[in-house]
């Protein structure tokens, strides 16, 4: 373990962070009432953490103990960059249909080209 009080708690600040990205992950794959923006808030508090821990370890030859840890959390990273990606673009898949059928209930014929055709004023 690391000499400090800072550098001491880096496991468990990893530990806290992999189990909130997990959580995230899962809930963006099934939980439609996920709340993102709240899940968000609690990886950055717990990111900030991890850089105030990481500051006071001294030199990087410190951190090898967690160097399996921080691996393991950026697999994780992964694939919760993979499942948010997914969430966007199911997002942008779901406003693209209503756009497009706000666009076609606007477009009811009244003005269009169509709509004055073999007419002769």
């Amino acid at each position: 373990m690391l000499p400090g009080p800072k550098a001491g708690n880096l496991r468990s600040i990893i530990l806290r962070i992999e189990e909130a990205v997990e959580a995230e992950t899962e809930a963006i794959r099934s939980d439609i009432n996920f709340d993102l923006k709240a899940s968000n808030a609690r990886k950055s508090r717990y990111l900030y953490e991890l850089n105030r821990a990481v500051k006071d370890v001294p030199g990087a030859e410190a951190l090898a103990p967690y160097r399996a840890d921080i691996a393991r959390l950026r697999t994780k990273l992964e694939r919760n960059e993979a499942a948010i990606r997914a969430h966007l673009s199911a997002v942008n898949e779901v406003a693209s249909l209503l756009q497009g059928a706000i666009e076609r209930s606007e477009a009811d014929g009244t003005y269009t080209t169509n709509a004055f055709a073999g007419r002769v004023p």
